[in-house]
Protein backbone atom coordinates (compact mmCIF):
# COMPACT_ATOMS: atom_id res chain seq x y z
CA UNK A 1 0.00 0.00 0.00
CA UNK A 2 2.84 2.35 0.93
CA UNK A 3 4.60 1.36 -2.27
CA UNK A 4 1.54 2.32 -4.42
CA UNK A 5 1.44 5.70 -2.73
CA UNK A 6 5.08 6.43 -3.64
CA UNK A 7 4.42 5.21 -7.18
CA UNK A 8 1.49 7.68 -7.67
CA UNK A 9 3.54 10.59 -6.41
CA UNK A 10 6.36 9.79 -8.83
CA UNK A 11 3.83 9.52 -11.70
CA UNK A 12 2.35 12.98 -10.92
CA UNK A 13 5.82 14.56 -10.78
CA UNK A 14 6.77 13.05 -14.15
CA UNK A 15 3.50 14.28 -15.72
CA UNK A 16 4.13 17.81 -14.45
CA UNK A 17 7.63 17.83 -15.95
CA UNK A 18 6.28 16.60 -19.28
CA UNK A 19 3.51 19.25 -19.27
CA UNK A 20 5.99 21.96 -18.36
CA UNK A 21 8.20 20.93 -21.25
CA UNK A 22 5.28 21.12 -23.65
CA UNK A 23 4.28 24.61 -22.38
CA UNK A 24 7.83 25.86 -22.87
CA UNK A 25 7.86 24.59 -26.44
CA UNK A 26 4.50 26.26 -27.16
CA UNK A 27 5.70 29.53 -25.65
CA UNK A 28 8.83 29.45 -27.83
CA UNK A 29 6.73 28.84 -30.95
CA UNK A 30 4.40 31.78 -30.14
CA UNK A 31 7.33 34.12 -29.57
CA UNK A 32 8.91 33.11 -32.88
CA UNK A 33 5.60 33.69 -34.73
CA UNK A 34 5.12 37.07 -33.02
CA UNK A 35 8.62 38.21 -33.98
CA UNK A 36 7.98 37.23 -37.59
CA UNK A 37 4.63 39.13 -37.62
CA UNK A 38 6.24 42.25 -36.20
CA UNK A 39 8.96 42.11 -38.85
CA UNK A 40 6.31 41.74 -41.56
CA UNK A 41 4.30 44.73 -40.28
CA UNK A 42 7.43 46.88 -40.03
CA UNK A 43 8.50 45.93 -43.55
CA UNK A 44 4.96 46.63 -44.85
CA UNK A 45 4.85 50.07 -43.25
CA UNK A 46 8.28 50.93 -44.61
CA UNK A 47 7.14 49.85 -48.08
CA UNK A 48 3.94 51.97 -47.86
CA UNK A 49 5.97 54.96 -46.65
CA UNK A 50 8.42 54.59 -49.53
CA UNK A 51 5.58 54.25 -52.08
CA UNK A 52 3.72 57.31 -50.72
CA UNK A 53 6.96 59.27 -50.66
CA UNK A 54 7.71 58.32 -54.26
CA UNK A 55 4.18 59.25 -55.40
CA UNK A 56 4.33 62.58 -53.53
CA UNK A 57 7.72 63.32 -55.05
CA UNK A 58 6.65 62.50 -58.61
CA UNK A 59 2.91 63.33 -58.62
CA UNK A 60 0.58 66.06 -57.36
CA UNK A 61 -3.25 66.34 -57.07
CA UNK A 62 -4.74 68.21 -60.04
CA UNK A 63 -8.19 68.66 -61.61
CA UNK A 64 -8.96 67.31 -65.04
CA UNK A 65 -11.40 69.74 -66.76
CA UNK A 66 -14.16 68.64 -69.13
CA UNK A 67 -16.42 70.74 -71.36
CA UNK A 68 -19.36 69.12 -73.16
CA UNK A 69 -17.92 65.72 -72.27
CA UNK A 70 -14.51 66.51 -73.82
CA UNK A 71 -11.34 66.89 -71.74
CA UNK A 72 -9.88 70.33 -72.37
CA UNK A 73 -7.04 70.52 -69.86
CA UNK A 74 -5.86 70.59 -66.26
CA UNK A 75 -5.99 73.09 -63.41
CA UNK A 76 -4.53 73.18 -59.92
CA UNK A 77 -7.10 75.57 -58.41
CA UNK A 78 -10.66 74.64 -59.40
CA UNK A 79 -12.27 77.34 -57.22
CA UNK A 80 -10.16 80.17 -58.67
CA UNK A 81 -10.81 79.10 -62.28
CA UNK A 82 -14.58 78.74 -61.72
CA UNK A 83 -14.74 82.12 -59.97
CA UNK A 84 -13.13 83.74 -63.02
CA UNK A 85 -15.67 82.02 -65.32
CA UNK A 86 -18.61 83.08 -63.10
CA UNK A 87 -17.40 86.68 -63.10
CA UNK A 88 -17.26 86.62 -66.92
CA UNK A 89 -20.84 85.25 -67.11
CA UNK A 90 -22.18 87.90 -64.73
CA UNK A 91 -20.32 90.94 -66.07
CA UNK A 92 -18.74 90.14 -69.44
CA UNK A 93 -15.58 91.91 -70.53
CA UNK A 94 -17.03 94.84 -72.46
CA UNK A 95 -18.83 98.02 -71.52
CA UNK A 96 -22.65 97.82 -71.28
CA UNK A 97 -22.68 94.00 -71.10
CA UNK A 98 -25.54 92.97 -68.81
CA UNK A 99 -24.64 89.25 -68.71
CA UNK A 100 -23.20 86.45 -70.86
CA UNK A 101 -25.17 83.32 -71.71
CA UNK A 102 -22.94 80.21 -71.78
CA UNK A 103 -24.16 76.96 -73.34
CA UNK A 104 -22.48 74.74 -70.73
CA UNK A 105 -20.11 75.04 -67.79
CA UNK A 106 -16.97 72.94 -67.24
CA UNK A 107 -16.90 69.94 -64.90
CA UNK A 108 -13.93 68.83 -62.80
CA UNK A 109 -12.44 65.47 -61.77
CA UNK A 110 -9.69 65.11 -59.16
CA UNK A 111 -6.66 63.08 -60.32
CA UNK A 112 -2.91 62.56 -59.71
CA UNK A 113 -0.61 63.95 -62.37
CA UNK A 114 3.14 64.18 -62.78
CA UNK A 115 4.50 67.49 -61.61
CA UNK A 116 5.80 68.33 -65.08
CA UNK A 117 2.30 68.22 -66.67
CA UNK A 118 1.46 71.69 -68.06
CA UNK A 119 -1.62 73.41 -66.58
CA UNK A 120 -3.72 75.49 -69.00
CA UNK A 121 -6.20 77.62 -67.00
CA UNK A 122 -6.15 80.46 -69.54
CA UNK A 123 -6.83 78.13 -72.45
CA UNK A 124 -9.75 76.53 -70.55
CA UNK A 125 -11.16 80.00 -69.76
CA UNK A 126 -10.92 81.03 -73.42
CA UNK A 127 -12.72 77.86 -74.58
CA UNK A 128 -15.61 78.65 -72.23
CA UNK A 129 -15.68 82.22 -73.58
CA UNK A 130 -15.87 80.95 -77.19
CA UNK A 131 -19.34 79.49 -76.54
CA UNK A 132 -20.61 82.57 -74.68
CA UNK A 133 -23.19 85.00 -76.09
CA UNK A 134 -23.04 88.51 -74.61
CA UNK A 135 -26.25 90.47 -74.00
CA UNK A 136 -25.88 94.24 -73.93
CA UNK A 137 -28.00 96.53 -71.75
CA UNK A 138 -28.81 100.03 -72.95
CA UNK A 139 -31.75 102.41 -73.10
CA UNK A 140 -33.79 103.38 -76.12
CA UNK A 141 -35.44 106.80 -76.37
CA UNK A 142 -38.71 106.24 -78.23
CA UNK A 143 -41.05 108.70 -79.91
CA UNK A 144 -44.58 107.27 -80.02
CA UNK A 145 -43.06 103.82 -79.23
CA UNK A 146 -40.67 104.09 -82.20
CA UNK A 147 -37.06 103.78 -81.05
CA UNK A 148 -35.15 106.83 -82.21
CA UNK A 149 -31.74 106.63 -80.51
CA UNK A 150 -29.87 104.84 -77.74
CA UNK A 151 -27.90 105.85 -74.65
CA UNK A 152 -25.76 103.78 -72.31
CA UNK A 153 -27.58 104.17 -68.99
CA UNK A 154 -30.85 105.24 -67.40
CA UNK A 155 -29.39 108.48 -66.01
CA UNK A 156 -28.52 109.60 -69.55
CA UNK A 157 -32.01 108.65 -70.74
CA UNK A 158 -33.64 110.67 -67.94
CA UNK A 159 -31.42 113.61 -68.79
CA UNK A 160 -32.65 113.47 -72.40
CA UNK A 161 -36.32 113.47 -71.36
CA UNK A 162 -35.86 116.27 -68.83
CA UNK A 163 -34.02 118.41 -71.39
CA UNK A 164 -36.80 117.86 -73.93
CA UNK A 165 -39.31 118.96 -71.27
CA UNK A 166 -37.28 122.08 -70.51
CA UNK A 167 -37.10 122.90 -74.21
CA UNK A 168 -40.86 122.28 -74.51
CA UNK A 169 -40.37 119.84 -77.38
CA UNK A 170 -43.68 119.38 -79.20
CA UNK A 171 -43.40 115.57 -79.00
CA UNK A 172 -42.63 115.35 -75.26
CA UNK A 173 -45.94 113.59 -74.47
CA UNK A 174 -44.94 110.78 -76.84
CA UNK A 175 -41.40 110.28 -75.53
CA UNK A 176 -40.65 107.17 -73.48
CA UNK A 177 -37.63 105.25 -72.17
CA UNK A 178 -37.27 101.53 -72.93
CA UNK A 179 -34.72 99.29 -71.24
CA UNK A 180 -33.18 96.92 -73.81
CA UNK A 181 -31.29 93.61 -73.57
CA UNK A 182 -29.97 92.42 -76.95
CA UNK A 183 -27.12 90.43 -78.50
CA UNK A 184 -26.28 93.19 -80.95
CA UNK A 185 -24.65 96.31 -79.60
CA UNK A 186 -26.35 99.48 -80.82
CA UNK A 187 -24.53 102.72 -81.61
CA UNK A 188 -24.81 104.70 -78.38
CA UNK A 189 -24.87 108.50 -78.28
CA UNK A 190 -24.51 111.16 -75.60
CA UNK A 191 -27.56 112.81 -74.06
CA UNK A 192 -26.83 115.99 -76.03
CA UNK A 193 -26.76 114.09 -79.33
CA UNK A 194 -29.98 112.27 -78.40
CA UNK A 195 -31.76 115.56 -77.66
CA UNK A 196 -30.69 117.01 -81.02
CA UNK A 197 -32.06 113.94 -82.83
CA UNK A 198 -35.44 113.88 -81.08
CA UNK A 199 -36.24 117.51 -80.31
CA UNK A 200 -39.13 119.06 -82.25
CA UNK A 201 -39.92 122.76 -82.25
CA UNK A 202 -43.03 123.52 -80.19
CA UNK A 203 -46.10 124.20 -82.32
CA UNK A 204 -47.33 127.74 -82.02
CA UNK A 205 -51.04 127.87 -81.32
CA UNK A 206 -53.60 130.64 -81.14
CA UNK A 207 -55.88 130.58 -78.11
CA UNK A 208 -59.57 130.48 -78.94
CA UNK A 209 -62.65 130.30 -76.79
CA UNK A 210 -63.73 126.74 -76.05
CA UNK A 211 -67.28 125.90 -77.01
CA UNK A 212 -67.21 122.24 -76.01
CA UNK A 213 -65.48 120.15 -73.39
CA UNK A 214 -64.19 116.67 -74.16
CA UNK A 215 -65.23 113.96 -71.72
CA UNK A 216 -62.55 113.36 -69.09
CA UNK A 217 -60.44 116.50 -69.78
CA UNK A 218 -61.82 118.35 -66.75
CA UNK A 219 -60.24 116.66 -63.72
CA UNK A 220 -62.15 116.88 -60.44
CA UNK A 221 -60.71 115.15 -57.38
CA UNK A 222 -63.13 112.91 -55.49
CA UNK A 223 -62.68 110.21 -52.83
CA UNK A 224 -59.64 109.29 -50.71
CA UNK A 225 -56.50 107.24 -51.37
CA UNK A 226 -53.61 105.57 -49.48
CA UNK A 227 -50.21 106.39 -51.06
CA UNK A 228 -48.07 104.59 -48.47
CA UNK A 229 -44.65 103.47 -49.73
CA UNK A 230 -45.00 100.09 -47.96
CA UNK A 231 -44.24 97.19 -50.33
CA UNK A 232 -44.01 93.41 -50.09
CA UNK A 233 -41.96 91.01 -52.18
CA UNK A 234 -44.38 88.16 -51.55
CA UNK A 235 -47.63 87.22 -53.27
CA UNK A 236 -50.95 87.73 -51.52
CA UNK A 237 -54.03 85.71 -52.41
CA UNK A 238 -56.33 88.41 -53.85
CA UNK A 239 -59.17 86.04 -54.76
CA UNK A 240 -59.89 87.69 -58.13
CA UNK A 241 -58.56 87.45 -61.68
CA UNK A 242 -57.07 90.57 -63.28
CA UNK A 243 -56.80 91.48 -66.96
CA UNK A 244 -54.26 93.79 -68.60
CA UNK A 245 -55.46 97.41 -68.43
CA UNK A 246 -53.43 98.24 -71.58
CA UNK A 247 -51.04 96.58 -73.99
CA UNK A 248 -47.52 97.97 -74.20
CA UNK A 249 -43.89 97.68 -73.20
CA UNK A 250 -42.87 97.39 -69.54
CA UNK A 251 -40.35 100.17 -68.91
CA UNK A 252 -39.93 99.96 -65.13
CA UNK A 253 -40.58 96.98 -62.90
CA UNK A 254 -41.80 96.67 -59.33
CA UNK A 255 -39.10 97.43 -56.75
CA UNK A 256 -36.80 99.23 -59.22
CA UNK A 257 -34.77 102.21 -57.99
CA UNK A 258 -34.52 105.51 -59.85
CA UNK A 259 -33.39 109.08 -59.30
CA UNK A 260 -36.98 110.01 -60.18
CA UNK A 261 -38.23 108.41 -56.94
CA UNK A 262 -37.36 108.70 -53.26
CA UNK A 263 -38.12 105.00 -52.69
CA UNK A 264 -38.29 101.71 -54.60
CA UNK A 265 -40.97 101.45 -57.32
CA UNK A 266 -44.38 100.55 -55.86
CA UNK A 267 -45.88 99.46 -59.18
CA UNK A 268 -45.30 98.57 -62.82
CA UNK A 269 -44.83 101.08 -65.68
CA UNK A 270 -46.23 100.16 -69.12
CA UNK A 271 -45.39 102.54 -71.98
CA UNK A 272 -48.14 103.43 -74.48
CA UNK A 273 -49.20 106.38 -76.60
CA UNK A 274 -50.97 109.31 -74.97
CA UNK A 275 -54.73 108.79 -75.05
CA UNK A 276 -54.57 104.98 -75.12
CA UNK A 277 -57.72 103.72 -73.30
CA UNK A 278 -57.11 102.24 -69.85
CA UNK A 279 -59.45 99.41 -68.85
CA UNK A 280 -60.44 98.31 -65.35
CA UNK A 281 -58.37 95.22 -64.43
CA UNK A 282 -61.38 93.89 -62.48
CA UNK A 283 -64.84 95.06 -61.53
CA UNK A 284 -65.26 97.20 -58.42
CA UNK A 285 -65.99 100.66 -57.06
CA UNK A 286 -63.94 103.77 -57.88
CA UNK A 287 -62.80 105.13 -54.51
CA UNK A 288 -60.47 107.89 -55.76
CA UNK A 289 -60.36 109.94 -58.96
CA UNK A 290 -58.27 113.06 -59.43
CA UNK A 291 -54.86 114.68 -59.06
CA UNK A 292 -52.51 113.07 -56.51
CA UNK A 293 -48.92 114.37 -56.23
CA UNK A 294 -46.29 112.39 -58.14
CA UNK A 295 -49.02 110.04 -59.45
CA UNK A 296 -50.44 112.88 -61.53
CA UNK A 297 -54.01 112.06 -62.50
CA UNK A 298 -54.88 108.89 -60.58
CA UNK A 299 -57.86 106.59 -60.43
CA UNK A 300 -58.24 103.86 -57.77
CA UNK A 301 -60.66 100.92 -57.91
CA UNK A 302 -61.55 98.95 -54.77
CA UNK A 303 -62.43 95.31 -55.49
CA UNK A 304 -63.27 94.05 -52.00
CA UNK A 305 -61.33 92.06 -49.37
CA UNK A 306 -58.84 94.93 -49.11
CA UNK A 307 -57.76 94.60 -52.78
CA UNK A 308 -57.27 97.78 -54.82
CA UNK A 309 -55.75 98.66 -58.21
CA UNK A 310 -54.15 102.06 -58.94
CA UNK A 311 -53.84 103.68 -62.40
CA UNK A 312 -51.48 106.68 -62.45
CA UNK A 313 -50.13 109.44 -64.78
CA UNK A 314 -53.40 109.49 -66.77
CA UNK A 315 -54.18 112.25 -69.28
CA UNK A 316 -57.92 111.85 -68.63
CA UNK A 317 -60.16 110.24 -66.00
CA UNK A 318 -63.62 108.99 -67.00
CA UNK A 319 -65.07 108.00 -63.61
CA UNK A 320 -65.46 109.72 -60.24
CA UNK A 321 -65.43 108.24 -56.74
CA UNK A 322 -68.49 106.10 -56.04
CA UNK A 323 -68.85 104.88 -59.63
CA UNK A 324 -69.31 101.14 -60.15
CA UNK A 325 -67.16 99.81 -63.02
CA UNK A 326 -67.01 96.45 -64.77
CA UNK A 327 -63.90 94.48 -65.71
CA UNK A 328 -62.67 95.72 -69.11
CA UNK A 329 -64.57 99.03 -68.90
CA UNK A 330 -62.60 102.12 -70.01
CA UNK A 331 -61.87 104.23 -66.93
CA UNK A 332 -59.07 106.61 -68.07
CA UNK A 333 -56.51 107.41 -70.79
CA UNK A 334 -52.71 107.06 -70.82
CA UNK A 335 -50.76 110.26 -70.19
CA UNK A 336 -47.59 111.66 -68.62
CA UNK A 337 -48.90 113.72 -65.71
CA UNK A 338 -47.14 113.93 -62.35
CA UNK A 339 -43.61 112.56 -61.92
CA UNK A 340 -43.24 111.00 -65.37
CA UNK A 341 -40.61 110.83 -68.13
CA UNK A 342 -43.05 109.92 -70.91
CA UNK A 343 -46.56 108.62 -71.58
CA UNK A 344 -47.21 105.40 -69.68
CA UNK A 345 -49.53 103.73 -67.19
CA UNK A 346 -48.32 103.29 -63.61
CA UNK A 347 -50.21 100.24 -62.33
CA UNK A 348 -50.31 99.19 -58.67
CA UNK A 349 -51.92 96.23 -56.91
CA UNK A 350 -52.45 96.83 -53.18
CA UNK A 351 -53.83 94.58 -50.45
CA UNK A 352 -54.78 96.37 -47.24
CA UNK A 353 -52.65 99.30 -48.34
CA UNK A 354 -49.47 97.24 -49.02
CA UNK A 355 -48.18 97.32 -52.62
CA UNK A 356 -47.45 93.93 -54.26
CA UNK A 357 -45.76 93.16 -57.58
CA UNK A 358 -48.48 93.43 -60.29
CA UNK A 359 -46.62 90.80 -62.34
CA UNK A 360 -47.71 88.23 -59.77
CA UNK A 361 -51.24 88.68 -61.13
CA UNK A 362 -51.03 90.15 -64.64
CA UNK A 363 -48.46 90.73 -67.43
Amino acid sequence: MQKDKYYNIITIILQMKITKGIDEKMFKKVMIHTKRSIKFVVLFMISVFLIVGAVTFLYKPRYSVFLNGEQIGYTENKAELQHKINDYIENGEEENVAFVQVASLPSYKLCLLKKDVVLNDEEIYNKVKEQGVAYYRYYAIADNNEEKTYVSNFEEAEKVVNTLKEKNSSNIEKISIIEKYEENKQDLVTSEEAVSKIYEEPVKTVSVAKTTEKKGTSIKTTGSVNTSLTTSGGKANIGISLIRPIGGTITSRFGASSSMRKSSHTGLDIAASTGTPIKAAASGTVTFSGRKGSYGNLIVITHGNGVQTYYGHCSALYASAGTQVSQGETIAAVGSTGNSTGPHLHLEVRVNGVAYNPQNYVY
